[in-house]
C-alpha cells in the first residue's frame, strides 16, 4: 500500500547526521521452554518516550515490549524505518501527531503506525502505560474477515466505521534544524532536516496510521468454548494479535466456561492483562504478561475451572499475541519475571 504526500518543501534536505545508538534488544534466553509471568507495571517510568520503551520478548518477526513514558515528544520526531508499530494504550490519553494529521487516543486504543511514518506523541498527563509491538512485516486486518476488495465482511468482529483515520491536518511551513530520530538496522540515528517534517499540505492513498479501540471489538460467542482465533484483531507475517473483551460465556447448559488444557504446537502465546478478572488465572493484576511457550501444556490455574461453572459472563480485557516462531527473552524481561509462574499448576 502507498500514499502520495504533497510537501511544501523538498523532504530530502538533510543538514546533518548525528550520533547513532544501538538499540538491539539484549537476549537473556534464546531457547526458552519456561512459562513466565512478567510484572509489567514494574517497568520504570521514564521521561523520554523512546528511552521508556523496553523490549521484553523478541524474534525475527516481532519485538514486544512495554513503556511508561512521562513526557510528550517535544524536541524531536520519530520514524521507524525497520518496522510497522502497534501501540496499545493501557493508561493515559493524548494525540498522535503525524505528517498525515492527528489521531486522538485514549484508554483501550490500538494505534497502528506503518513504517516510515514520522510522528510525535503528545500525552495529556504523566501516568502513561503502553504495550507496543514492532512488526517486521505489515500489520493488516485478518484476511479471513476481508473480501477480495479488502472490505471487512459482515461476520467480522469490527468494521470500517470503527477505524479512525488521521484528522485535522496541520501544515507547518518552517525552516530550521529539525531532528528526526530514525530507527534503521537496529540502531537509532539522529538526522537533522532543514524543514519541519509536518509541511504536508495534502495527501491521498491507502498507507496511513489509524486507531481502533478494543472497546469496539464485538466478541464472537457460542454454546461451547470458542477457540482463540475468534478473538483475532490483526495479523502479520508469523504472528497474530487478539482482543479478549467482556462477553457472554458459553451458553450450553452443560458447558464449562474455563478453557481446556491445551498445547500450542504452532505458536508461543503471550497474554497482556489490561483490566477485569481474567477467570482462567489466579492472582493476575493489571499490566501482567504471561508467556506460554509452544509445545508445553497449559490451561486454567488450579480452582479456576471449578469457579467458572455457572458463570454467565466475563468482564476481562486482555491483548494476546501468538507468534509462530519461538520468542527469545530479553534482559529487560528477566528484571520483571516472578521466577515461579511455571510452577503455578502444581496443587
Amino acid at each position: 500500500m502507498s500514499s502520495l504526500l504533497y510537501h511544501l518543501n523538498r523532504p530530502t534536505q538533510v543538514k546533518a547526521i548525528g550520533k547513532s545508538i544501538d538499540v538491539t534488544p539484549k537476549i537473556a534466553v534464546d531457547n526458552n521452554i519456561r512459562a513466565m509471568l512478567l510484572k509489567g507495571f514494574e517497568v520504570p517510568p521514564a521521561d523520554d518516550f523512546l528511552k521508556s520503551r523496553k523490549i521484553l520478548l523478541a524474534n525475527s518477526d516481532v519485538h514486544l515490549g512495554l513503556a511508561a513514558p512521562k513526557s510528550s515528544m517535544t524536541d524531536y520526531f520519530y520514524k521507524n524505518a525497520d518496522a510497522d508499530e502497534m501501540i496499545f494504550i493501557h493508561k493515559g490519553k493524548g494525540v498522535l501527531h503525524t505528517f498525515l494529521g492527528q489521531l486522538p487516543f485514549d484508554y483501550g486504543d490500538y494505534l497502528i503506525i506503518p513504517r516510515g511514518m514520522i510522528y510525535q506523541i503528545e500525552f495529556k498527563g504523566k501516568d502513561n502505560r503502553i504495550l507496543f509491538l514492532e512488526s517486521f512485516s505489515p500489520i493488516y486486518t485478518p484476511s479471513r474477515y476481508r473480501n477480495e476488495f479488502g472490505q471487512l465482511l459482515e461476520h467480522s468482529p469490527y468494521c470500517e466505521r470503527d477505524i479512525r483515520r488521521p484528522e485535522k491536518l496541520v501544515t507547518i511551513d518552517k525552516k530550521g534544524d529539525f531532528t528526526i530520530k530514525i530507527k534503521k538496522g537496529g540502531k537509532l540515528h539522529d538526522v537533522v532536516y532543514a524543514y519541519h517534517p509536518f509541511d504536508v499540505a495534502g495527501w491521498d492513498g491507502f498507507n496511513y496510521p489509524y486507531a481502533f479501540s478494543i472497546h469496539d471489538f464485538e466478541p464472537i460467542t457460542g454454546r461451547i468454548h470458542q477457540p482463540p482465533p475468534v478473538h483475532q484483531t490483526f495479523e502479520a507475517h508469523n504472528f497474530v494479535v487478539c482482543s479478549f473483551c467482556p462477553r457472554l460465556y458459553d451458553y450450553h447448559p452443560d458447558s464449562i466456561p474455563a478453557p481446556y488444557n491445551h498445547s500450542n504446537i504452532d505458536s508461543d502465546e503471550v497474554l497482556y492483562y489490561v483490566d477485569g478478572d481474567f477467570m482462567s488465572r489466579n492472582d493476575i493484576k493489571q499490566g501482567y504478561i504471561t508467556l506460554h511457550p509452544k509445545g508445553i501444556p497449559h490451561g486454567p490455574a488450579p480452582g479456576a475451572m471449578e469457579r467458572s461453572i455457572g458463570k454467565k459472563q466475563t468482564d476481562e480485557l486482555a491483548v494476546m499475541v501468538d507468534t509462530f516462531r519461538p520468542l527469545m527473552v530479553t534482559e529487560e524481561a528477566i528484571k520483571i519475571d516472578d521466577g515461579k509462574y511455571f510452577k503455578s499448576w502444581v496443587e
